[in-house]
């Protein structure tokens, strides 16, 4: 790793406290790779390549089981990525994509050993941060299976309306990656879009940004039943 700028290991939690030597481990066997927006750290099938942890950018993780892709797990600054084959053995089951200009640290299995070694917690570190990954896959699993286009495309729209306290909001990405991310296609997603307009639960604020005048009314709205003809 180049020593020319501000160490990126600063600042990720998944590393807050180690050893110095277990860091000193990582920094000397650690590789950064860095990847433009929609650029493949690898595709579903292909054999592993080490440990990622992301250290700017974020990075969506994708199956396209018959031709449709849908989004497994998103992960930012501090995720780690190829856990499965690295420690299972065989092939990646997914396609990682950046999602915006992402700059990752690659680790061999070898250089992690070395490090666990030196410090054990960064093992339980990373058994974390895969149970939480369980977790966000089994919640995202129930949505899918328990509720309907609209209430996830609602939950999706009051998500970034907290993140932006109440301000004009972007979706954050393409149509197409935000119809993924729902589980849905970008006509479904678009045609959804115009229903939410016509109907005063959100403004266009420009630029792919929407307002939400009144986040109740969006909510209950959506969780509204309705006949299987009636638009989304």
């Amino acid at each position: 790793m180049s020593s020319s700028h501000r160490d990126p290991l600063d600042g990720l939690a998944l590393l807050q406290g180690l050893r110095r030597e277990a860091l000193n481990l990582l920094r000397a066997g650690g590789t950064e790779r860095r990847f433009a927006a929609g650029e493949a750290l690898w595709t579903a099938g292909t054999r592993p390549r080490g440990l990622f942890i992301v250290l700017t950018g974020a990075v969506r993780v994708v199956r396209a089981p018959a031709g449709r892709q849908y989004v497994v797990h998103t992960e930012g600054p501090g995720g780690t990525l190829g856990e499965v084959p690295l420690f299972a053995g065989g092939q990646y089951p997914a396609t990682a994509l950046a999602a915006e200009p992402t700059v990752c640290l690659a680790l061999s299995r070898e250089t992690l050993a070395r490090a666990i070694a030196a410090d054990p917690e960064l093992a339980f570190r990373l058994l974390g941060r895969l149970a939480e990954r369980v977790r966000t896959v089994l919640r995202r699993l129930e949505g899918r299976t328990s509720e309907t286009v609209p209430v996830r495309r609602a939950k999706l729209l009051l998500a970034r309306a907290g993140e932006h306290g109440g301000a004009a909001i972007p979706l954050g990405a393409t149509q197409a990656e935000v119809a993924e991310e729902l589980g849905t296609v970008r006509e479904v997603l678009v045609r959804g879009l115009r229903t939410l307009r016509e109907a005063g639960l959100i403004v266009p604020a420009g630029r792919g940004r929407y307002t939400i005048p009144h986040p109740a009314a969006l909510r209950a709205w959506a969780e509204a039943p309705r006949s299987p003809g009636e638009a989304p």
